[in-house]
């Protein structure tokens, strides 16, 4: 926000907001009363938004479903300089209503956008009060199509809940009647869906009418869909997922607020945001479900809801040296249906003045002219302040490669680090030159106050020779942390951490675990998760072949990745080393005898191929260093695997034979054996996703 803005906003000279909410500003009236019926969650272009394209349309979303007779030319206005009416028309979809006009508007001009309270919802009961916003126009209209920032679940992942719905968010606001079941769809193999798409803010969601099948492969696309400028989606975009075994029961929480609890001296004009544990039904976080108070009144504005950030922001400035109250309520609920289990409120007070300071960089990942940059990598971006989540998007933050062709990839904002994330669709290739861009200016990315990063923030860097490889896919495989073809034993007491299974065996071939039967499961107090056989009621016999037939595809991956990194390293006597990423290869029997060190970034893939067994020495450890996951270590083997006593291992184990862990042997992973698991008083865990 400018100071001339905000000059405006607190002196009442602009028609932007309430005219109760002047009192926010200093001036006179009463406090609003207490929204009782529909309110304007949030508005594209947003109040206060300047550069806005000629040839846009103007959109509201509404807290709630509208009666879509009362949303018409009537009640949902535009007007130009001196009040001069704007012709077009009105359109409702969902919960968003869309005024279009006849002809695109005048560069770099005032315009205020109204819905007055003749717009009522399903129940009758209308507006709590007339609602207007000011946009100011560019001199540009926009011909940029949209693309996907991000998706929920993510691309390949696993474990996805049954209960769960699919998220799409884009990099600008969407024209919500481009946005259907026809062109989002959700499939299982060949075979759609049933389901209802929404739309709010920049997201697009589907619903599915069933629980989903578990451990099955989804396919999720997206295409045609068209921005409020009518731009049309370059391409199709689709992303696949695997589903685990149970529904998600977990009641979300809000993981940080800004401001925090207690906090001082925050700005008259910042916006209010709270980030989640989990990503959350858009069409839950509205301003019925996220408010703001100051001594008992309501404060007017609207909320928006991107990736796991929602974003209260105020209609006009806060007042100076006021104690502030913000409350999430449990009307807000995960994609699964989960509410939060009780209202989350946190109080700040403001200080004396606006922020007029721009947003910078702090620092990045990969550095500035950075090489041999691994091409898995993900780019990152660390902002100087809290920013604005909905300005983080896949058009605000690009990769290009040669030519100044862009790289596909996903962008998500991480609000408690300020830390924004490009992750590339594919690997980028070796020994190439690219340049990552943060867009500034009137476009570009945001504080939390509106000051937008002064200028574009651009840097290079080269990728390595070694191209860097990716995860092998482990399909529904990935949904036990123990799977085995003939037999699991445990001496007791064994502690396991997630899902266990036979398949083809029967469940008599699980022994050691006093097992107790369910319908389509069993139980154990050794288990932290479910127990599964081939024998067990249906659909458990058909999902675990699938898992099986999975496991052996993951086994077959890894086996086959050609051209090792290292070849027959150590000849395979590997203890006391320390291991960058890479694809590494034994004809042999491999041997830790000592402790191993294995050290990388979050996104570094590891892939063991040996030929022989695997054996390690008692009392050692596979130690990670950085920010490496385990689920990211492949251990692929065609002999035996041996664990020795009270050692601790990392990673997926992918066993041709048998894998064995001895006597209070520890584990961090998965271990898939096409033949048997021995356990022996032995801990396993699932790795973090």
């Amino acid at each position: 926000m400018t100071r001339m803005q905000f000059f405006k906003r607190c002196t009442g000279l602009s028609t932007l907001v309430f005219a109760a909410a002047l009192a926010g500003c200093g001036g006179g009236g009463s406090p609003p009363p207490a929204p009782n019926g529909p309110t304007v969650s949030s508005t594209s272009p947003a109040l206060g938004d300047t550069a806005v394209a000629t040839n846009g349309s103007i959109a509201a979303t509404f807290s709630e479903p509208m009666d879509p007779a009362s949303l018409n030319a009537t009640t949902f206005t535009v007007a130009g300089p001196g009040s001069a009416a704007v012709a077009g028309t009105v359109t409702y979809s969902g919960v968003t209503a869309i005024f279009k006009p006849n002809a695109n508007l005048t560069a770099n001009t005032a315009y205020t956008a109204t819905i007055t309270t003749g717009a009522k919802n399903l129940a009758g009961s209308a507006l709590t009060s007339s609602y207007s916003w000011q946009v100011t126009t560019g001199a540009d209209a926009d011909t940029t199509a949209p693309t996907v920032s991000s998706t929920s679940p993510a691309s390949a992942a696993t474990g996805v809940s049954l209960g769960g719905n699919v998220l799409v968010t884009f990099s600008k606001p969407m024209d919500p009647a481009s946005i259907t079941t026809t062109n989002f769809v959700l499939k299982r193999g060949t075979v759609s869906v049933a389901g209802a798409v929404s739309y709010s803010g920049v997201t697009a969601t589907f619903n599915p009418t069933a629980a989903l099948t578990a451990s099955s492969s989804y396919t999720a696309t997206i295409d045609s869909a068209k921005d409020l400028a009518g731009n049309t989606m370059a391409g199709s975009y689709g992303w696949s997922f695997t589903t685990g075994t149970t529904t998600d029961t977990t009641a979300p929480t809000t993981s940080s607020t800004y401001p925090a609890d207690g906090a001082t001296a925050i700005a008259l004009n910042s916006a209010i945001t709270a980030t989640f544990s989990e990503p959350m039904s858009p069409t839950t976080i509205t301003t019925a479900t996220f408010t703001v108070t100051t001594g008992g009144a309501a404060v007017p504005g609207t909320v928006l809801y991107t990736g796991l950030t929602a974003t209260f922001r105020p209609a006009a400035a806060l007042s100076a040296s006021k104690l502030y109250t913000a409350t999430i309520t449990t009307g807000a609920k995960d994609l699964a249906g989960n509410a939060i289990a009780a209202s989350h409120a946190w109080s700040f007070t403001t200080g004396t003045t606006a922020d007029t300071t721009p947003p910078t960089v702090t620092t990045t990942t990969p550095l500035p002219a950075a090489t041999s940059v691994l091409g898995t990598s993900s780019v990152q971006a660390t902002f100087s302040e809290a920013m604005s989540a909905q300005s983080v998007s896949g058009a605000t933050f690009t990769v290009t490669g040669p030519s100044s062709v862009a790289v596909p990839g996903s962008v998500t904002f991480d609000a408690a680090t300020k830390v924004a994330t490009f992750q590339p669709s594919a690997a980028l290739a070796p020994g190439t030159v690219y340049q990552a861009k943060v867009r500034g200016g009137a476009k570009g990315v945001t504080d939390l106050a509106g000051n937008a990063l002064a200028s574009d923030y651009t840097w290079g860097f080269t990728t390595g020779s070694h191209v860097g490889l990716s995860p092998v896919l482990l399909g529904s495989s990935a949904n036990y942390v123990i799977l085995a073809k003939t037999a699991i034993s445990s001496v007791p007491p064994s502690v396991i951490t997630g899902d266990i299974a036979v398949s083809p065996a029967a469940e008599t071939f699980i022994t050691g675990f006093s097992v107790t039967d369910a319908t389509g499961y069993a139980t154990s107090t050794q288990v932290t998760g479910k127990v599964y056989a081939a024998d067990q009621a249906p659909p458990t016999p058909s999902n675990l072949t699938t898992a099986v037939s999975d496991m052996q595809t993951g086994y077959t991956d890894a086996a086959g990745r050609p051209t090792p990194d290292f070849l027959e390293l150590h000849t395979g006597a590997i203890g006391g080393l320390t291991l960058t990423p890479g694809l590494y290869k034994w004809t042999s029997t491999v041997t830790i005898s000592d402790d191993l060190t294995i050290t990388g970034e979050a996104t570094d893939v590891y892939i063991f191929q040996i030929s022989g067994d695997l054996t390690m020495t008692g009392a050692k450890h596979v130690l990670l260093s950085g920010a490496i996951k385990a689920k990211n270590i492949f251990w692929q083997v065609a002999g035996a695997v041996n664990i020795g006593t009270t050692a601790h291992f990392e990673g997926i184990i992918l066993s041709q034979t048998a894998a064995t862990l001895q006597t209070g042997a520890t584990m961090n992973g998965r271990i898939l054996a096409q033949t048997a698991v021995a356990l022996d008083h032995s801990t396993v865990t699932n790795p973090a996703p």
